[in-house]
C-alpha cells in the first residue's frame, strides 16, 4: 500500500539505467512499479526477454584506474551499484577491460529486480509518461508512441542517431591456425590464466586492401520512410562501412588497428587485425570487436570470411543497425537528472546521452538516488566534475545544444589540473587520484550510505575499489 507520503515511482524501461534505479529505490524503502515491454513487444536488437540485456558487445570496457571506465566503474561501486558488481561476479577473460557472460548477468539482474517486495515488475508498453515520479530509462530504443509522447512534451524534432550491432561467431568454426590468441601490449584480467584474452585475425596488407573494397562496395539495409531523414551516427560506434567510406586506412587506424600485437607465425605486427572476444561462459561464441554493421546478411556473410581464419566461419548472429534514441539532454535536464520542465520527472540512462554500459547504470543510479532525496524532502544532488560521474553529467546537460551528441566517459572530460603534468600516463594518474578524493569527500559531505555489497566478495570489484598497488 502507498500514500501521498510514500507514492509509488514509475519507472519505464527495463535495461541497464532502469534496472539500478529501480534497486536504489526499492532497497531504500520506495515501491516501484518498473515497466518493461519485452516480450510483449520486441525491440530490433533484443533477443530474450531478461531485464538488463546487453545487445551490442558484452565489455564494460577497461578495469585499469587510471582509465576513465576504470575511475567510474569504482565510484559506482562506492556508491552501491548492483549492476556493476553483478557485472564483476560474471566476468570472463577480457584483457585488462570488464568482459562479462551477458546471459549469466542478465539472469542475476532479472532475479534480484523479480524477487524484491518493493518492485512491482508490469510486462507491457507504457505509451505515455504519466503524472506522479517518474524515471524514464528507455533507453536507446524507445518505443515509438512513447517517443511521439516525449516528443509532445519536450518540443523535440530530432531525437534519433543510429547504432549498430556486431555479428557473432562460434569459436568451433574459427581457424586458430591463423588466428592466434593475444591481448594487447599482453594485458589480461587478473586470475586469468592464458595470456591471450583475444583471438585475432590478421591482415597483411593485399588481405586487407580486398577486404576493404569489399565493405565499400557492399549492399547495405536502406533506410525507408521518415528515418531517410534522421540518419545521424554515433561517432563512437561507427558502422565499418561507414569508417571504410571515410578512407582506405580509416579502419586500420579505427577497430582494426593492430597496435600491442604480434602475430606468432611471422614474428610482425600485422598490417590490420581483427579482434575476438569471448561472448559467453562456456567459450563457444566470439563476438567481433567493434564491428557493427549495417550490410545485408547475405552479402555481410560472405564479406566476414575474407577475414583470416574466419573463411568457414558460422555466424550466431549478424550484424545489423537499428535507431537509437536520444534527448537534447542540455536543454532539458539538470546536473541532477531532473527534467527541468518538471521536478518529479527524471531521465536516465543512454537516452540521456550517456553513451555506453557502465554510463547508462551511472545514470540509473544518479537518478535513483536523487529520486530519493527528492521523495524525503531533501534536495538532489550535483556531482562534482572532478569525479567521472560529475564530469559526464555536466557534459550532458552543459555542452553546446547545437551540437549535442551521445558521449561515452573519457578523460577529455574531467577539468585541468591545478598543475600541469606532461606525461599521459602520470597525467591519468593524477585524474584518478583527484576524482577518487573527491568521490569520497563527496559521499562524506553528504552523509550518503552506499547500500551493502554482496555477501559474497568479488576479487574484481575488491580490485577496482581498493587503491591501485593496495593489497586486497
Amino acid at each position: 500500500m502507498t500514500s501521498q507520503f510514500n507514492p509509488r515511482v514509475t519507472i519505464i524501461g527495463g535495461g541497464l539505467a532502469g534496472c539500478e534505479a529501480a534497486w536504489q529505490l526499492a532497497e531504500r524503502g520506495h515501491p516501484v512499479a518498473l515497466w518493461e515491454m519485452r516480450p510483449r513487444q520486441p525491440t530490433p536488437a533484443h533477443h530474450t526477454d531478461r531485464l538488463a540485456e546487453l545487445v551490442c558487445s558484452n565489455s564494460m570496457g577497461s578495469l585499469e584506474q587510471d582509465r576513465a571506465l576504470g575511475i567510474l566503474k569504482r565510484e559506482l561501486l562506492l556508491l552501491g551499484s548492483l549492476l556493476v558488481h553483478a557485472a564483476c561476479r560474471h566476468a570472463l577473460p577480457g584483457g585488462s577491460a570488464l568482459t562479462i557472460d551477458r546471459e549469466a548477468f542478465a539472469e542475476t539482474v532479472t532475479g534480484k529486480i523479480e524477487a524484491h517486495p518493493l518492485v512491482d515488475l508490469r510486462r507491457g508498453e507504457l505509451p505515455a509518461v504519466p503524472e506522479g515520479p517518474v524515471i524514464v530509462a528507455t533507453g536507446p530504443l524507445t518505443s515509438e508512441s512513447l517517443t511521439r509522447h516525449i516528443q509532445s512534451l519536450t518540443g523535440e524534432r530530432k531525437l534519433y542517431f543510429f547504432d549498430a550491432v556486431a555479428p557473432i561467431v562460434y569459436e568451433d568454426s574459427i581457424d586458430q591456425s591463423i588466428a592466434f590468441r593475444q591481448s594487447r601490449w599482453q594485458k589480461s584480467l587478473a586470475g586469468s590464466e592464458d595470456e591471450g584474452d583475444y583471438l585475432n585475425c590478421p591482415f597483411n596488407q593485399e588481405q586487407y586492401t580486398a577486404f576493404v573494397n569489399a565493405v565499400r562496395t557492399a549492399p547495405r539495409n536502406a533506410l525507408t520512410g521518415p528515418d531517410r531523414e534522421l540518419e545521424r551516427y554515433f561517432e563512437g560506434c561507427l558502422p565499418i562501412e561507414v569508417l571504410a567510406d571515410r578512407g582506405a586506412d580509416a579502419l586500420a587506424f579505427g577497430p582494426l588497428r593492430p597496435v600491442g600485437l604480434r602475430d606468432p607465425a611471422t614474428g610482425h605486427r600485422p598490417h590490420a587485425v581483427v579482434q575476438l572476444r569471448q561472448d559467453n561462459a562456456a567459450s563457444t561464441l566470439f563476438n567481433l570487436v567493434g564491428f557493427q554493421t549495417n550490410i545485408k546478411w547475405g552479402a555481410q556473410e560472405e564479406i566476414l570470411r575474407l577475414i583470416p581464419g574466419l573463411a568457414q566461419a558460422r555466424f550466431a548472429r549478424m550484424g545489423q543497425m537499428h535507431r537509437n534514441t536520444f534527448i537534447c539532454s542540455p536543454d532539458l535536464l539538470l546536473p541532477t537528472m531532473q527534467s527541468r520542465l518538471r521536478p518529479d520527472l527524471y531521465f536516465a540512462g543512454q537516452i540521456t546521452g550517456t553513451e555506453g554500459y557502465v554510463g547508462s547504470t551511472m545514470g540509473g543510479l544518479v537518478s535513483g538516488l536523487n529520486m530519493h532525496r527528492w521523495l524525503t524532502g531533501r534536495e538532489p544532488l550535483t556531482y562534482p566534475p572532478e569525479t567521472m560521474t560529475g564530469a559526464l553529467l555536466r557534459y550532458i546537460t552543459h555542452t553546446d545544444a547545437r551540437h549535442f551528441q551521445p558521449m561515452k566517459a573519457n578523460m577529455g572530460l574531467f577539468p585541468p589540473l591545478a598543475q600541469r603534468v606532461r606525461r599521459k600516463r602520470d597525467r591519468y594518474q593524477a585524474y584518478s587520484e583527484r576524482a577518487r578524493r573527491a568521490m569520497d569527500d563527496f559521499i562524506q559531505t553528504h552523509a550518503l550510505e552506499p547500500l551493502p555489497w554482496d555477501t559474497i566478495q568479488d576479487p574484481i570489484a575488491t580490485r577496482l575499489v581498493l587503491p591501485a598497488g593496495a593489497e586486497a
